[in-house]
């Protein structure tokens, strides 16, 4: 398994940016709950083993990591954007909305964005996306981490409001468990009505 790197950030620290900020979201491709973004400026200095993105760790793992990469980094923040405002803006717009989100409670904020596979302004600062960010790159790596780490916590939180649907073993993602509770219990507020196939159970 190829781990990312650090060389976009050494590169970047050669040209004399200090603030370099990680940018990953979780939850795009869900039925149900928020997006999140987590942002991260890692600390150069501190060597973290293990960092890959979010989705090929196990969840031990990944929250192992999440310890790791809070305490030692220079900043971390996440953004979340509830599902109604999915349904109302778009994924697309949504997932900029809650990077931006995150950048905002970003401190100290940055002065280069490497952010995976989205084009997103934010005060004029030098941004560089980057297609399949957080298999390549470690700052992207760690902040999909932060962000999966973080909303599968919102996600155990919304289980106790509905329990029926059993969030907190699919985190809302279109698993065969979770379509067949949809069948039996009907769709929730939880549940994004402008996805498929959430809409189908609308008509």
């Amino acid at each position: 398994m190829r781990y990312p790197n650090k060389r976009q950030e050494k590169k970047l620290h050669r040209h004399g940016y200090k603030l370099i900020v990680g940018i990953d979201e979780a939850g795009k491709g869900s039925w149900a709950g928020p997006i999140v973004a987590g942002a991260v400026i890692l600390n150069p200095d501190i060597k973290i083993k293990g960092i890959k993105d979010s989705k090929l760790l196990r969840r031990p793992d990944r929250e192992r990591l999440f310890k790791e990469i809070t305490a030692s980094a220079i900043g971390w923040s996440v953004g979340v954007v509830s599902n109604q405002s999915i349904d109302r803006l778009g994924i697309t717009e949504a997932n900029k909305l809650a990077m931006t989100r995150a950048l905002k409670k970003l401190v100290p904020q940055p002065d280069c964005l490497l952010i995976d596979a989205v084009v997103l302004e934010y005060n004029n600062i030098k941004t560089i996306p980057i297609i399949d960010g957080d298999h390549k790159v470690t700052s992207i790596a760690a902040a999909s981490i932060i962000a999966k780490v973080s909303r599968d916590a919102l996600m155990d939180e919304f289980d106790e409001s509905f329990p029926q649907w059993g969030f907190k073993q699919h985190k809302g993602y279109g698993t065969a468990h979770h379509f067949h509770m949809i069948n039996e219990h009907g769709i929730c507020d939880l549940h994004r009505k402008s996805f498929r196939p959430i809409k189908d159970f609308l008509n």
